[in-house]
This record gives C-alpha cells, sequence and structure tokens, in this order.
C-alpha cells in the first residue's frame, strides 16, 4: 500500500462539501481531504530499486497541500468493487511491467477520504449516508472503513463454470429464475 497525492483540487472538494450541505443541511462534516492510495499485488518482495521505481511511478499530479489533514477525522476508502479489476489498474499494471516491474502482479488505486467533524467526534451515521453516495459509485466502488480489508481487491477465485439456460424449453420463466438464482440483477 502506498500514499498518493492528492486525488481532488480544492475548488471540487468546496463543491462536495456544499453538495453535502444540500443533500444533509444538518451534518457536521467541517472539512474533507481525498487522496490517492494504490495496492500493489507482487509476486515477490520488490528489491530496493524496484521500490523506487513503483514509487516514482505512482508519484503523479499536484503536490500534497500544507493544509491538507492526512491523519485524524474518520477514514473511508473508495475502492473498485473487490472481484472486479478497473480499467485504471489495466493500465497502470502494464505501464509498470513496461518498466521493467516483472514481480508486479496487479495496481489498483482508490482514494482514501479524511472527514472532519466541527467537534473531533466520530462521523455521524447520518452524515455517512449522506456523504457516501458523493463520494463512490455503489455499482463499481465499495468504500471500507479499514485499510487492511484491501486485501479482498487481490482475493484470487475459481472461475465458476459455465451455465446454460435452456430458453426454447423454460421461456421468460427459465430467465427470470436463472436471475434469481445467479444473482444478475437483469432489469425487466
Amino acid at each position: 500500500s502506498l500514499a498518493g497525492r492528492p486525488a481532488l483540487s480544492p475548488f471540487r472538494l468546496a463543491k462536495l462539501l456544499q453538495s453535502l450541505s444540500h443533500e444533509h443541511s444538518a451534518h457536521r462534516v467541517a472539512a474533507i481531504d481525498a487522496t490517492y492510495r494504490h495496492f500493489v499485488e507482487v509476486a515477490r518482495p520488490l528489491a530496493a530499486d524496484e521500490r523506487t521505481t513503483l514509487e516514482r511511478l505512482l508519484t503523479y499530479g499536484p503536490a500534497a497541500r500544507e493544509e491538507a489533514a492526512a491523519d485524524g477525522g474518520t477514514l473511508l476508502l473508495a475502492v473498485p468493487r473487490p472481484g472486479t479489476i478497473s480499467p485504471w489498474s489495466s493500465k497502470a499494471t502494464d505501464i509498470a511491467r513496461n518498466c521493467g516491474l516483472a514481480a508486479v502482479v496487479r495496481i489498483e488505486r482508490g482514494i482514501a477520504w479524511r472527514v472532519h467533524t466541527r467537534d473531533g467526534a466520530p462521523l455521524a451515521e447520518a452524515d455517512r449516508a449522506a456523504l457516501l453516495p458523493l463520494i463512490h459509485d455503489r455499482m463499481v466502488e465499495a468504500v471500507l472503513d479499514d485499510p487492511a480489508d484491501a486485501v479482498r481487491l487481490f482475493a484470487h477465485v475459481a472461475p465458476r463454470p459455465l451455465t446454460t439456460i435452456s430458453l426454447h424449453a423454460g421461456g421468460r420463466a427459465a430467465l427470470e429464475r436463472a436471475n434469481v438464482d445467479l444473482g444478475l440483477a437483469l432489469a425487466p
């Protein structure tokens, strides 16, 4: 896990707070900061020069702001949904390999959101519920409370066997049953 640079400009962070106020006017959020967090799956420990190359590759964007609070507050870590590989990951992993980092199996990127309340108390559930839709897309991302849970990004699961659905024999009812049984979430 490697810390990155700011994920949003001060302007975008201000807009986010404005959106939060619009959605939940009674919120207690005083400040929000967002920085990239990189998670790297490696086949073996990296040598010192490989680690330096990786750190250089993952140092991009504007330098950290001095007023940004990297610690304290409530941490919300928005990452690609476990079990998926993001397009960013595919390209970043290719670039790492092209730079001689053969030990890098995969790189993923998330955003570490630090949320500070006016009174310094933990983030209230109502504030969290109003903030989550503003900081991640629940269709393709998950929010973790503990950075150690990011290891789930690299879980390797054997593919399930191919399943067929006999539409000829069962028609629409067979497809509707498969939708429920396989968790396909098909629209009507």
